[in-house]
């Protein structure tokens, strides 16, 4: 049953990839525009393009997967409530299944920003079950750097409102990496 859900997901996604817009500051954008990344000791170009981002709630890790095999792995944070599923809106939990990337923005707050597309099917009928919302806006994002509160301040906490959180100069090699339409698959 969940080999035809994931291949229900994947034609939807591919089906719907012509439809979207990539944006930033509202402003429609040419999706082969990419914004630099940062100096790092990984090189930010992939042989094989990503198929999958696959996030390790347990291990707090983000991975790049492709050909079926992590290429890249960057530590993340969490919702301030890590443990389970997110079930509704302001739990704090960062949510569990198969997404998709499904467009970005440049944050003033969080640097950059890509949305993914909580809440799913089931995400959705389940929350209607229980007669609450269940939320939306969940992102994989940088983190904040100011004089107050610098970036390494977050970078070992799970301090999100749901949301996946790295570092910025990771979060701009992610962003150069993928694309709109990649999935996006969160495990416990």
């Amino acid at each position: 049953m969940r080999w035809l859900f994931t291949a229900l997901c994947l034609s939807f996604a591919v089906t719907c990839q012509a439809a979207v817009v990539v944006t930033i500051n509202g402003k429609p954008v040419d999706k082969n525009e990419v914004i630099q990344p940062h100096r790092s000791s990984q090189p930010a170009r992939a042989s094989a393009p990503v198929e999958k981002i696959l996030v390790l709630k347990s291990a707090r890790q983000l991975q790049l997967i492709s050909n079926g095999k992590p290429i890249r792995t960057y530590r993340i944070s969490l919702g301030k409530q890590p443990k389970g599923p997110k079930t509704r809106e302001g739990d704090k939990r960062t949510p569990e299944g198969l997404y998709w990337v499904d467009w970005r923005k440049k944050s003033e707050k969080f640097n950059l920003a890509m949305h993914i597309s909580y809440p799913n099917i089931s995400d959705a009928a389940q929350a209607r079950r229980e007669g609450v919302s269940p939320g939306s806006m969940i992102m994989i994002h940088g983190t904040p750097d100011t004089e107050e509160n610098p970036e390494n301040l977050f970078h070992t906490l799970d301090w999100t409102d749901g949301c996946i959180a790295m570092k910025n100069y990771e979060m701009r090699e992610v962003w150069n990496l993928t694309k709109d339409g990649t999935m996006v698959e969160i495990r416990p």
